[in-house]
């Protein structure tokens, strides 16, 4: 088996069904690839969309249920289970084409032992999706990405795979790539090698979340800095000096409290207007630099 699609789901029903079928859908041959889906505990229709799959996958095709207990966990038991000589890891939440797996293989062809990032391009939906053109403008530099990229299952493995600690979100894709960048692995880049990542534009009813995440995250960013002291991690999670200075007088000043205002009521189901996304964006960024102060204080 020369490669292994792993990708874990939780509450996606909506996106998984067309999801895994471009995973089936590939130009290689099905005997050279198989897809490895995690289901973290789903609690909506999960369960019925990939009963449907299993009927209809082209390709070795294996499920592994579990309780819901984080990505980190749910990527081990996927990778407990993947036989390919190299491991593609991407989301519940992007579209893959058809040459996908075969772009991955050309680039590891190229580079053997080196870890292979794909393009993405973000889309509103999945239904009226753009020219499969890559270009800057959806550029990403994480060197290991895990909504698309692939490696050796080997190599991965032998860094210890997904650190468990990761319980919330944020940070456990980040973790894995700086250990395989101390390990000496290379990376290289293969704009061929594309999936459509579904970013919706937030609706009213996200902002919550987005503040929730945006918290999380900051929690995980102290995680990854006590694991990894080192610049690209301070540099990736805004745990320095200057950007620490710079969010605490923010604070000082009252940024939050007004862009809550400028938020004014937001009720129902409506797609935010382009000010309040970018009310609710600096709003998140306040949310996470507030508590990275109070997660560095609680770890010190």
């Amino acid at each position: 088996m020369k490669a292994t699609i792993q990708l874990c789901t939780y509450n996606r029903a909506h996106l998984l069904g067309r999801v895994l079928d471009a995973c089936f859908e590939q130009t290689v041959s099905p005997a050279e690839y198989e897809v490895v889906l995690v289901n973290d505990g789903s609690t909506d229709d999960t369960p019925a969309v990939i009963a449907a799959a299993q009927a209809r996958a082209t390709c070795p095709f294996t499920v592994v249920s579990r309780p819901n207990g984080g990505l980190a966990k749910a990527r081990n038991s996927g990778l407990a289970r993947s036989t390919g000589e190299r491991i593609i890891l991407i989301d519940d939440d992007v579209l893959p084409l058809p040459n996908f797996v075969q772009e991955h293989l050309r680039g590891h062809e190229r580079r053997p032992r080196a870890i292979v990032r794909g393009g993405a391009i973000n889309v509103e939906n999945f239904d009226d999706l753009p020219l499969p053109v890559w270009s800057l403008r959806n550029y990403s530099g994480n060197y290991f990405w895990t909504t698309n990229v692939s490696v050796p299952l080997a190599t991965l493995r032998a860094v210890g795979g997904f650190n468990e600690d990761f319980a919330e979100y944020g940070w456990e894709d980040i973790d894995v790539g700086l250990r395989l960048r101390f390990a000496g692995v290379k990376a290289v880049f293969n704009p061929r090698a594309l999936v459509y990542h579904y970013k919706p534009r937030p609706r009213a009813a996200d902002v919550e979340k987005m503040l929730r995440q945006a918290r999380a995250q900051a929690r995980t960013a102290v995680q990854l800095a006590k694991l990894h002291p080192h610049w690209r991690t301070y540099l990736a999670t805004g745990d320095n000096p200057v950007q620490r200075l710079l969010h605490g007088w923010t604070r000082v000043t009252g940024a939050a409290r007004r862009l809550r205002l400028s938020l004014g009521s937001l009720s129902g189901d409506r797609p935010l207007t382009g000010r309040e996304l970018r009310a609710a964006r600096k709003l998140a960024a306040e949310a996470y630099f507030e508590e990275l102060e109070r997660a560095r204080q609680a770890a010190s």
